[in-house]
């Protein structure tokens, strides 16, 4: 068995093995994958014809997602534990996370165990580009607001602009920690720093799009997405600037409208956050799709 080191070279080879389903859940992206190679070490083997994933920490060592192939290999999995068990002194930590819904019976039958964990929103991409609807009503409103009462630009992503995204963050970021928020937030802003550096440092590699928002010539927000199938596009970071009202309606609007070629917008899933649950619900997803984590019994 080869261990391979997760390298750039990787992206060609990662979306052959992607390509052979059309996945729903925003994880299974390249791009989505290597942005966390600052905070895991992330390597990959092939077993019995699948691709087969691992994150590693100072905690241990998981499976992001599922094996990728033409089949689901029983010898893939059973491999996949055995190496993870070898790393890990808690057998727990061994787990297979956003696995899909069509792979339950595969994994059941395999004698493992299957967790619900948390679901990506699937919107239409067309009800986003126009809030038409009166289920939009408060969206358009701040949408007209922020066009009305600002001089703004929105123009694709430049490395121009790497530091003002950076430092808009940092803003963002402690007017959120100011919030208090559940426990684990203020972790999850810093994880989600480190993967805006790698967006950043690495745009032109990764195949992703980027927009920023400019207000009187000064960046106040910025967005990230990719193709995550041929007919749904994932946005992977949205940040606004909380002090422009409507700024952030306005940049998710503008940002779907764009991609014309696909049906659907995956906005990812809320982390768990009972406020960024009820914001994604605002806007009145078509799909909820659900992750599963995976584990041995009693693991």
């Amino acid at each position: 068995m080869k261990i391979n080191q997760l390298r750039l070279k990787d992206r060609s080879l990662f979306n052959g093995f992607l390509s052979v389903s059309a996945h729903e859940l925003s994880a299974y992206s390249f791009a989505n994958i290597y942005i966390w190679n600052k905070l895991y070490d992330i390597f990959w083997v092939i077993i019995d014809g699948n691709l087969c994933l691992f994150f590693r920490d100072k905690l241990g060592c998981f499976m992001n997602i599922a094996p990728l192939g033409e089949y689901l290999s029983p010898k893939a999995v059973s491999q996949s534990f055995i190496l993870m068990e070898s790393i890990n002194k808690n057998s727990a930590i061994s787990r297979i996370e956003n696995a899909e819904k069509e792979q339950l019976m595969f994994f059941k039958g395999q004698g493992l165990d299957c967790e619900h964990r948390s679901n990506d929103y699937v919107y239409l991409r067309s009800d986003l580009a126009q809030l038409s609807s009166s289920k939009f009503k408060s969206k358009r409103s701040s949408v007209n607001y922020f066009t009305k009462n600002y001089d703004y630009g929105y123009t694709p992503f430049s490395k121009k602009y790497e530091s003002a995204c950076l430092n808009l963050y940092r803003k963002w970021k402690e007017s959120r920690k100011l919030e208090g928020r559940e426990p684990h937030y203020a972790w999850m802003l810093e994880d989600n720093l480190q993967c805006l550096k790698n967006t950043l440092s690495l745009y032109n590699k990764l195949g992703i799009e980027g927009r920023v928002v400019l207000v009187k010539g000064e960046l106040k927000g910025f967005t990230f997405g990719y193709q995550l199938n041929d007919d749904t596009f994932a946005v992977l970071f949205e940040i606004a600037d909380p002090e422009v009202k409507g700024l952030a309606q306005f940049l998710f609007r503008e940002f779907c409208a764009e991609f014309k070629n696909y049906k659907f917008i995956n906005a990812m899933d809320d982390s768990g956050l009972e406020n960024l649950k009820k914001v994604k619900l605002s806007y009145h997803p078509v799909k909820l799709i659900p992750a599963y984590c995976v584990k041995r019994e009693n693991g």
